[in-house]
């Protein structure tokens, strides 16, 4: 009798992976989503991983090295690292935008994550979550990047 209660168990569990699987398939919102929560994840760890001490991050300032002056964006993986350990007013002295910059990113995980619930949950608002979404991370993008888009446009 538990031999055929474990096979049911097992064939249901199989039906709910490839129910789950085909989902996905067809839902790119889903889909981007998932890879955006994984770079920000990526990018927290980097953060949380390479230290301020030792100063041994891979990524380097290319403007930097070319020009010899710093950009808007040097010191960005120092003050992220500080930022991840609590150090905030040191991630300050780093790059004054890292926590507006660190903050979007911590937004748009929780973002990613809320928003997939939903659309999972409530498939009649796929369209208007969707628009909310772009509209608001848009929002948010302009809010924090604002210095580095003026550097960019501004030609400094």
């Amino acid at each position: 009798m538990t031999v055929f209660r474990n096979m049911l168990l097992y064939e249901r569990k199989n039906k709910t992976e490839q129910k789950m699987k085909v989902r996905l398939r067809n839902e790119p919102y889903l889909i981007i989503n998932i890879f955006f929560a994984g770079v920000i994840l990526l990018v927290f760890a980097y953060s949380g991983f390479f230290s301020p001490v030792k100063d041994n991050y891979p990524v380097t300032c290319i403007h930097e090295k070319i020009t010899g002056e710093k950009c808007v964006s040097c010191g960005l993986s120092h003050s992220f690292s500080l930022i991840v350990r609590g150090r905030v007013d040191e991630a300050y002295e780093w790059n004054p935008y890292g926590m507006r910059i660190f903050l979007f990113f911590a937004a748009q995980l929780v973002i990613r994550v809320v928003f997939s619930v939903f659309y999972l949950r409530y498939p009649d608002t796929r369209k208007q979550l969707i628009l909310v979404d772009c509209i608001g991370s848009g929002i948010i993008y302009l809010i924090s990047f604002w210095p580095f888009l003026v550097n960019i446009f501004s030609g400094g």
